[in-house]
């Protein structure tokens, strides 16, 4: 048995890896928070997950974040 290698695009089909920077693109409300994530706030040194929709990030104000690829952008 090989094991596949998960591919992970951003919104525009853009490949992404671990370490890249990303670009919120609308305006996200963090759960469990009251931190609204701005269109256009950078998430940097991202990691990739199990999940090919789902990456962790760091932002200013949240740290562990979780952002579903739909919604960001390759910065």
């Amino acid at each position: 048995m090989s094991e596949e290698e998960i591919i992970v695009k951003d919104s525009n089909g853009t490949r992404l890896a671990d370490g890249d920077a990303v670009t919120v693109i609308k305006d996200l409300k963090v759960k469990g928070t009251s931190v609204t994530l701005k269109r256009g706030t950078l998430a940097k040194n991202i990691r990739l997950t199990d999940d090919p929709d789902l990456i962790e990030c760091n932002v200013e104000k949240v740290k562990g974040l979780v952002l579903r690829t739909e919604f960001v952008k390759k910065a």
